[in-house]
């Protein structure tokens, strides 16, 4: 199986950097055939990095209506516009890029998101409290989806 986890994000912008966290974490672990990455969220960069891959997991900070920081939300491909209720850190957002993707025939097989509620994107380096303590929550989730033999992989539900 070939697969890819992408951090977005940016270390810099304090709780924005929970997918560069998250990389920097799973890099320390054994995955082999595992592409790691990360990326400010640009759309052509997702796309040149999960295309053609079996499974790209995309980890990324958002903002809710109804913010609980360090709140992970998972959702797949399929259930992009059906999920959370949240913005991108970034001005074009995931959904925006498998659009594309889909248009251009490059989207992977199948796309799981994380989604973790951001308290703070300030400038600044180091995750705040609830963020950082859900960075091995999302590096124990992302190697189970890595490692699974389809069961947990396959589902979309949280």
């Amino acid at each position: 199986m070939k697969a890819a986890v992408i951090g977005v994000g940016n270390e810099f912008r304090r709780d924005d950097g929970v997918g560069p966290a998250v990389i920097a974490r799973l890099a320390q672990l054994d995955l082999p055939d595992v592409a790691l990455t990360v990326s400010d969220g640009e759309p052509s960069q997702l796309i040149d990095v999960w295309t053609d891959t079996d499974l790209t997991v995309v980890v990324d900070a958002v903002l809710s209506g109804h913010a609980q920081p360090g709140r992970v939300h998972r959702t797949c491909l399929g259930a992009l516009s059906d999920g959370v209720r949240a913005a991108s850190t970034h001005a074009v957002g995931i959904p925006e890029a498998v659009r594309l993707a889909d248009a251009l025939g490059r989207a992977p097989r199948r796309l799981v998101v994380y989604a973790v509620e951001a308290a703070d994107l300030g400038f600044g380096v180091g995750l705040s409290p609830p963020v950082a303590a859900s960075v091995e929550h999302v590096v124990r989730a992302v190697a189970m989806e890595l490692t699974s033999s389809g069961s947990y992989a396959a589902g979309c539900a949280q």
